[in-house]
């Protein structure tokens, strides 16, 4: 009897080594994609290889356009947030608010993307050359101008400068959609596209620029 009881232990071990290997197996034969295989790669330090597909597969491209968007967005935040104690107009400040209710979130997101991927996010405040440089940014003077303006100049400046900031955005989420991998961040250039263009359009209509 005991020898039988040990052949069935011993044949049942057998047969739990090799489901445990099948797993393994499958999972390993996912190693391409990054749907469900995230956590295997993220937790074992031998995993560099699969690494790129944990991360999204993202490159230069996306890395450049978040650590870009975060302070353009982060300027266009600090322009609307003017807007409430200083604008005339109630279309302004209805824009203004809508530029901060869709430009807050994707600042978070894209510092997200930035910081699963090993990057710096570009630090608040730290306006350094390079962010100046960037097609749309206003510049120190520009902004002190806007803060020191009211009534209907400051609607007129805020329209002037966000217009141009806008086309600054959109230029850099047609270089993202381009030339970036990584996939979430191709359809937020997509939105930034759709949704500032449209806020553009809305800004010249309201200049009588149309």
């Amino acid at each position: 009897m005991n020898t039988n009881r040990s052949l069935i232990r011993r044949g049942a071990a057998v047969a739990a080594v090799s489901t445990a290997a099948l797993v393994l197996a499958a999972c390993g034969s996912n190693g391409d994609s990054s749907a469900g295989h995230d956590g295997h790669a993220s937790k074992s330090p031998t995993a560099s290889a699969s690494a790129p597909a944990a991360q999204g597969q993202h490159n230069a491209a996306d890395v450049a356009f978040a650590k870009g968007m975060i302070p353009h967005h982060r300027q266009a935040v600090e322009m609307a947030d003017l807007a409430p104690t200083r604008a005339e107009s109630a279309e302004v400040k209805k824009l203004a608010d809508e530029i901060k209710k869709a430009q807050d979130p994707e600042i978070k997101t894209l510092s997200g993307w930035l910081t699963s991927w090993g990057e710096q996010v570009p630090a608040e405040g730290a306006m350094d050359h390079s962010a100046h440089d960037m097609v749309g940014m206003m510049t120190a003077e520009e902004m002190d101008k806007l803060k020191n303006s009211s009534d209907k100049a400051f609607d007129t400046a805020f329209m002037e400068m966000m217009i141009k900031h806008h086309e600054g955005a959109v230029a850099m989420a047609k270089t993202e959609k381009a030339e970036g991998a990584f996939p979430d961040a191709k359809t937020m250039a997509d939105a930034i596209i759709t949704s500032q263009t449209a806020e553009i359009t809305r800004m010249n209509n309201l200049l009588g620029k149309s």
